[in-house]
């Protein structure tokens, strides 16, 4: 009986453990020290500018313009008399808020089976990819946030047709991204020290 119950209660703590580590938020989603002041965060974004090649600000400026880094994120649905709940306009989800099939396209391109658009890990590595992507097709510097952005809201093939140009408040919000990348990439400045000083502890 006594086995039993110490059993249980060990499982029930490391379900609570496993379930705090995987929706951490930042304190403040506006400041890249806070977002990145756990130190999984910070390896699965390092992890990924080292294997796609665009820069930490850059992934996560729009990973906070798409979940302000929430892992369950989803778009909105329409309600009916304010109260009978609606479809969706898609089923993006997650950090990245990526659509099931762009999702499906990545694991197929990249062999990372066990993905998840919930984790964070996953949903860095996404955005490396996608980002990395949009370079090769496209020609778009993996620094330029505007650009980069358009093309992960509109896909390949609507930022070649330009289709942005039709959308004003597409184009407003991917210079918001930008400005957000440059304000991360000066926080990163100023505590990037503390956080590799921090990550050698584990």
């Amino acid at each position: 009986m006594y086995h039993n119950s110490l059993k249980f209660l060990t499982g029930a703590l490391l379900t609570i453990f496993l379930s705090s580590c995987s929706t951490f938020r930042p304190a403040n989603v506006n400041n890249m020290c806070d977002v990145l002041s756990d130190e999984d965060w910070y390896q699965a974004a390092l992890d990924s500018q080292e294997k796609w090649g665009t820069p930490i600000h850059v992934q996560l400026a729009i990973m906070h313009q798409e979940s302000k880094f929430k892992h369950d994120a989803q778009p909105p649905r329409k309600w009916y008399l304010g109260f009978i709940p609606g479809p969706r306009p898609s089923n993006a989800y997650g950090f990245a808020q990526a659509l099931e099939s762009t999702w499906d396209t990545y694991i197929k391109s990249t062999g990372n089976s066990g993905a998840d658009r919930d984790d964070f890990d996953d949903a860095m590595d996404f955005i490396g990819w996608y980002t990395a992507t949009s370079h090769r097709k496209l020609g778009i510097s993996k620094w330029e946030t505007k650009d980069q952005y358009l093309a992960y809201h509109e896909g390949w093939g609507g930022y070649q047709r330009k289709t942005y140009l039709q959308k004003t408040w597409l184009v407003k919000v991917a210079e918001k991204v930008h400005k957000q990348s440059l304000q991360f990439s000066q926080q990163y400045k100023q505590c990037r020290r503390q956080l590799e000083s921090n990550r050698g502890w584990f």
